[in-house]
């Protein structure tokens, strides 16, 4: 039975509406706005004529019928350009179909085109979105090239199936204490290599302390004997059945993160042209137990450095903070032409790391970063959180500035760092060149003694250098 809002009747509650055209000065009349939603799109298209100009508004289903319906009504009106806001998932459909029917599509920030408080609907929404794309208001949002659309989505994926796969190590550990074996207190990661092999041991009816602990790998630093005793539980039926399920789960979603992988790869050897390892028949095949699960940043199953060598045409992993399975994930969502920038302030704006400036009055107002949720600034924020411990220039100013400014600013400032030094490798087809610890340090000394001269000279006083000891 067809539900109720999806009647002809419910469909046909709106009928088109014409409004005359109001506009502070139209740019490209031949526009369209579109307020997209779950169900419904109301559309706001041009009526031109010798005589009159007016807007004509039309409600379309979400259907795909109904969205071809729609890139037929806008071809009829001669449209040429489509501004949308982004709204959830469901402007993706309607978005690769006007695209694929030669429509120049826009997507905008919801945030920049917010209508004047207590007149908000569709059809005002859609008829407000067209008039400001016609009069060049407003800046289409960032999309990536087409070929990077598949990678994108493949990694996405693949970062969904990870937190499921965390998911399922959680509810181990939950069973495993409901059963008092307190595993987790003796080694650091239940889903390492000890872990998964006392765990499978216990599933496949091992209870022997003694026996369990046989499954200690080497480099485990606890004594057996604390392990031993972390082992001696209160084996119940219920709980190991949890616990099984669980364990289940974890293996299934590693399989589907090996499928994942390899349809990554696949997607890097379209992007390079280079063959692949299931064309060179030397595809991965799955462990007996499937890998397990690695808090350290979940590496792929396959080597990704030649790819991206061959697409970036330098190593940015050489950058500090940047391993190969980050570099992907920011490959996925920048892609390689840094061109549609036309600097690094504009691209490190874009990431949302570079402080806003509020003046009023000749009065800095705030400097804080705006909110964002961009999976790429997002990649460079985890890269300078590793680099607490780095022997290397970015770990020395990102310590520095912890302990002046606390840690949140420390980190976008770091990886406001990292982005610029990663924009002008892939603009200059430089590597980069580490300068060291000790040269971040003496250039930092430098520059302070040389503010605090500039200071003394204010003051009337000169600074007198003490003999060394």
């Amino acid at each position: 039975m067809t539900s109720p809002i999806f009647t002809p009747k419910s469909l046909n509650k709106f009928k088109e509406k014409c409004v005359k055209a109001k506009y502070v000065e139209m740019m490209n009349p031949y526009v369209a706005g579109i307020d997209v939603g779950s169900r419904f799109h109301f559309v706001a298209a041009p009526l031109i004529s010798e005589n009159s100009h007016e807007i004509r508004i039309r409600q379309f289903s979400c259907f795909t019928p109904d969205l071809h319906a729609l890139a037929d009504w806008l071809k009829e009106c001669k449209v040429t350009s489509v501004v949308m806001e982004s709204t959830g998932v469901y402007w993706i459909p309607l978005y690769e179909i006007l695209e694929s029917r030669g429509f120049d599509v826009n997507l905008v920030d919801a945030r920049h085109v917010k209508n004047v408080t207590g007149r908000k609907s569709d059809v005002e929404d859609c008829q407000w979105l067209q008039q400001l794309h016609a009069s060049g208001l407003l800046s289409a949002a960032f999309r990536p090239a087409e070929s990077i659309l598949p990678l994108r989505s493949y990694m996405r994926q693949r970062e969904t199936l990870i937190k499921a796969s965390a998911v399922a190590v959680q509810h181990m550990q939950k069973a495993l204490s409901q059963m008092n074996l307190h595993l987790s207190n003796v080694i650091n990661d239940i889903a390492g290599l000890t872990g998964m092999a006392i765990i499978r041991a216990i599933i496949s009816g091992e209870r022997d302390p003694k026996k369990l602990i046989q499954f200690r790998h080497k480099n485990c630093k606890q004594p057996k004997d604390i392990i031993e005793k972390s082992l001696i539980g209160n084996y119940r039926q219920e709980h190991l059945f949890s616990l099984q399920q669980a364990l289940e789960a974890f293996d299934f979603y590693q399989q589907q993160i090996l499928k994942c992988d390899k349809q990554i790869e696949s997607a890097l050897a379209e992007l390079t042209s280079s063959p692949t390892n299931l064309d060179r028949k030397e595809s991965i095949q799955p462990a007996k137990t499937p890998r397990t699960y690695r808090g350290s940043g979940n590496p792929f199953y396959f080597n990704p450095l030649e790819f991206l060598r061959s697409l970036h045409k330098v190593d940015v992993t050489k950058i500090p903070g940047i391993e190969a399975n980050l570099a992907v994930k920011i490959l996925s969502e920048v892609g390689t032409d840094m061109k549609k920038w036309r600097s690094e302030k504009h691209f490190t704006s874009w990431l949302g790391l570079s402080p806003q400036n509020k003046v009023s009055g000749g009065k800095q107002l705030s400097s804080k970063t705006k909110p964002s949720s961009n999976r790429a600034a997002e990649c460079f924020r985890l890269a300078a959180f590793s680099l607490y411990r780095s022997q290397t220039a970015l770990g020395a100013f990102l310590r520095r500035l912890k302990a002046k400014q606390g840690a949140p600013k420390a980190i976008t400032a770091t990886a406001r760092k990292i982005a610029v030094i990663f924009y002008s490798m892939l603009t200059k087809g430089t590597e980069y060149v580490e300068a060291g610890l000790q040269y971040y340090e003496e250039k930092y000394k430098h520059r302070l003694l040389k503010g605090l001269q500039k200071r003394a000279q204010e003051l009337g006083c000169t600074l007198i250098p003490l003999p060394p000891a």
